[in-house]
């Protein structure tokens, strides 16, 4: 089989290997679609801070089972995803049914080798059932689980008004999941096509330019005063999420999905006077992966109008310093095998 290695910032290279044998506990997936991520990117630029080399990538996946244990829910030929992070089950987070920020966490495509290539070994725990979904949209269920994990660390209820700092990807599932909580939603970005995506395709009323200026001006003229109660970044972007600090209510959440590598700074007084919550997102659980699929079935997600670009996996190597060309209009591409 095809394998396909980050070994070092910048620099991918194929290799062939036998096609893994199967221990009891696992399972065998010949891998049919894998979606290319932030982190993906983070980590070919060299600026994932969680990450080492050399590694194979891809935790966004869409297979098929080919070999697993007997008496496994899961059957032969199912299409399924799986929960990429592995986690110890016996960490104070494990104990307190927060295996998505396990002390010993092991995020497959960043601390263990992900599912670029053509065969893969799943620990047969973590496997999710495809509903018969389709491969496009099982590919996006994990992506969108960050996002309604995110939503839900920020108590999204009636009444909030959010604001959501980045439209990539994870930006929008938290777009999907504000919504479905049922929360007035503004987005900012400095993408305009992403923007207009927001506006066309999601139905955001709020869109805003990051770099036009007066951005704490336009929040109180769409809140009529109030700012936002709850403030979300998706970037990853430190200046982006510095400033975010600026634009929350007295008494809102502030909750980080995005992650970078530095020092978050902002005014003790101002952050005080507000008694604003600060939170992170970290991943997503089993529940967020349900809730998610569920969501899919019942129409109130659909996840393939998410889909831009598609890149043969044979192509990959040439093609993925492109991904972040931003005349290439990308949402979100995908990698077919």
């Amino acid at each position: 089989m095809k394998k396909l290695i980050c070994q070092s910032p910048g620099h991918f290279l194929y290799r062939e290997e036998n096609i893994p044998v199967r221990p009891q506990g696992y399972a065998l997936l010949k891998i049919h679609q894998v979606g290319i991520c932030g982190t993906d990117i983070h980590a070919f630029d060299g600026t994932q801070p969680y990450f080492s080399y050399p590694r194979v990538l891809g935790h966004e996946v869409a297979g098929e089972v080919i070999d697993i244990d007997s008496g496994h829910s899961c059957r032969l030929g199912e299409t399924v995803t799986f929960i990429p992070y592995i986690s110890c089950g016996h960490c104070i987070a494990c104990r307190t049914g927060k295996p998505n920020c396990c002390v010993h966490m092991q995020v497959c495509g960043v601390h263990i080798d992900g599912a670029m290539a053509e065969y893969f070994l799943v620990p047969d725990q973590m496997l999710v059932h495809g509903k018969d979904l389709s491969v496009d949209a099982l590919t996006l269920v994990e992506p969108l689980a960050i996002g309604a994990h995110g939503v839900q660390r920020a108590n999204v209820a009636p009444g909030d008004h959010v604001l959501i700092i980045g439209a990539g990807p994870i930006g929008l599932a938290a777009i999907e999941f504000a919504q479905i909580a049922g929360g007035a939603l503004s987005v900012m970005d400095v993408n305009q096509h992403r923007l207009q995506f927001c506006k066309e395709q999601m139905n955001v009323a709020h869109t805003i330019d990051a770099l036009s200026g007066n951005i704490t001006e336009q929040l109180q003229h769409i809140t009529d005063g109030a700012m936002p109660s709850v403030v979300i970044d998706a970037t990853g972007n430190l200046k982006a999420i510095n400033k975010g600090f600026h634009y929350m209510a007295h008494g809102a959440r502030y909750t980080l999905i995005g992650l970078q590598s530095g020092d978050i700074t902002f005014s003790h007084p101002e952050f005080h006077k507000r008694e604003a919550t600060l939170l992170s997102s970290r991943n997503a659980t089993r529940e967020n992966f349900m809730q998610v699929i569920n969501a899919i079935q019942q129409k109130k997600i659909v996840p393939e109008k998410y889909i831009t670009h598609r890149i043969p996996f044979n192509d990959l190597k040439d093609s993925f310093d492109s991904l972040t060309a931003p005349g290439n209009h990308i949402i979100k591409a995908m990698v077919t095998f």
